[in-house]
């Protein structure tokens, strides 16, 4: 009698930040990190270090009430693996390591005290594992420090920590908003790593730039939700931060109700740092990044070819796997669409490639769904899904062609205009192509594998026919024929069904 196959374990990590202490609970360790389980607590260990040298008393209480609810939490979870980290504030106090030593009693596990160095690596590589083929300076602003760091693809240069995190500056300046910015313009004039970006992208990672990028989003009124990914030119952010600046020293920070009351303080301070880094940095691009430290730590366990595989792919092969009626059906989808653009010569670029692929292994998750809301709920399933290694004109496109797919192309059954706004018209266009093509390959194959390899794709002049061979010929109809039709006319050919 065959086993069942063991489950893998789930992995978490503690991280106590000069800020906040917060538990993340992974569902495994994997390329595509699935969070299970996610709480903070806003302590603020780091808000009297840079004055007095000490970790405030009433934030140590603090944060040794949340480690025991954390393992607590882990235990009732039956967490398998457990990975503790500290950073600025407790490398930095006096009492930090008589505070360590606590904590690791409470969490039963060894706490690793992060050097500024190798906090800035973890930042980066957090990035890496979360943005795909990243190419700028990744920019970690906690409570006490921010990390600088060069990254491009896959390599990690060297970094610099500076103590410019959100509640160091404001300990510093004794709260004085002039002082701070004299301390940001004195220590990032001569950021190295900072200069390097001039042209680039930035990619803003912590929780308090984080706010920073949730509060653009509702008052632009930006379609999506998503805090990862969301990117903005540097001019626009530089004219945010500037306002935001402004707001706070007419005491209108308050009114912001998208923001922890706890954070809110510190937003002016962040808002301080980007400026800055904008005006020295000059980069092209900010892009606000959740993946940072944490995420870091375990990408950097992970073997080499599990650090190598496409993060956005490895999320789009476990929800097949999922929700899917055949995950081997998506596979054969993303050989037959591969066979469809070599005939028909559509031009792909590689980015363009790797999202056709994930919206293959993302084309039949919605079937559960009610037929009539099947387009609606894939859509907003893709474009908010809780994973990396896409942009949201990415999640745009991936989810466009899936809504397609269920909805159809009529006008009647358009999808959400802002939603489409993300995407240029011609990637649109692209997307109701995808979706015509996943319209026949469901239609003629019911998602059952071994279907669509006995289907081709020949051209002859201006008509495109698709060629059903012999053992498969009943399974074509009027119905096949006129979606076959319709994809035809979107990629400029005349359509027709051919029996081997």
């Amino acid at each position: 009698m065959k086993r069942p196959r063991k489950r893998a374990s789930s992995v978490a990590v503690i991280d106590i930040g000069s800020n906040s202490v917060r538990l993340v609970v992974y569902e495994t360790m994997a390329r595509s990190l699935v969070t299970i389980f996610n709480e903070k607590a806003l302590c603020g260990l780091g808000r009297e270090v840079q004055s007095t040298g000490l970790l405030a008393e009433d934030a140590v209480t603090k944060a040794l009430t949340a480690l025991r609810r954390f393992r607590a939490l882990c235990r009732i979870q039956q967490v398998g693996r457990v990975f503790a980290i500290a950073t600025a504030a407790c490398r930095d106090a006096k009492n930090g390591p008589d505070f360590i030593a606590k904590a690791e009693r409470i969490c039963g596990a060894p706490i690793e005290i992060l050097s500024g160095p190798r906090e800035a690596k973890l930042s980066a590589l957090g990035v890496i594992s979360g943005i795909h083929n990243p190419d700028g300076i990744v920019g970690d602003l906690g409570g006490g420090s921010l990390e600088l760091i060069d990254v491009e693809k896959n390599r990690v240069h060297s970094g610099v920590t500076l103590p410019l995190g959100s509640l160091a500056l404001q300990d510093l300046s004794h709260k004085s908003l002039k002082r701070a910015e004299r301390i940001v313009r004195n220590d990032l004039a001569g950021a190295a790593q900072l200069k390097a970006g001039h042209g680039r992208t930035f990619y803003a990672v912590g929780g308090t730039w984080r706010a920073l990028a949730r509060i653009h989003i509702v008052q632009s009124g930006y379609p999506l939700r998503v805090m990862h990914g969301y990117s903005l030119p540097a001019a626009d952010a530089l004219d945010f931060a500037r306002r935001l600046r402004r707001l706070a020293a007419a005491n209108m920070l308050a009114d912001i109700e998208v923001v922890a009351d706890a954070r809110r303080p510190l937003l002016t301070y962040a808002a301080l740092v980007l400026e800055y880094i904008i005006r020295v940095g000059r980069p092209k691009t900010i892009v606000f990044s959740t993946f940072g430290v944490r995420e870091g730590l375990l990408y950097e366990m992970l073997p080499p070819q599990e650090r190598a595989k496409d993060g956005f792919i490895c999320a789009a092969q476990t929800l097949n796997g999922l929700l899917s009626r055949s995950a081997r059906h998506a596979e054969e989808l993303v050989a037959w669409t591969d066979r469809l653009v070599r005939v028909v010569k559509l031009r792909e670029t590689e980015e363009d490639r790797r999202l056709r692929h994930a919206a293959c292994l993302l084309s039949d998750i919605g079937w559960r769904v009610h037929p009539d809301h099947r387009g609606e709920e894939t859509l907003s399933l893709i474009t908010n899904g809780n994973f990396g290694s896409i942009s949201h004109r990415g999640r745009a496109f991936v989810a466009l062609s899936v809504f397609y797919r269920y909805a159809g192309l009529s006008e009647e059954n358009e999808p959400s205009t802002q939603i489409r706004e993300l995407v240029p018209p011609a990637m649109d266009e692209r997307a109701r192509v995808l979706g015509a093509a996943f319209r026949v390959a469901h239609l003629i194959s019911a998602a059952r594998t071994g279907v669509l390899p006995a289907t081709h794709f020949r051209n002859r002049g201006r008509k495109l026919m698709l060629v059903f061979e012999h053992r498969m010929v009943d399974l074509v109809a009027d119905r096949v024929g006129s979606r076959f039709k319709q994809l035809a006319r979107l990629v400029g050919r005349a359509g027709s069904i051919v029996r081997s």
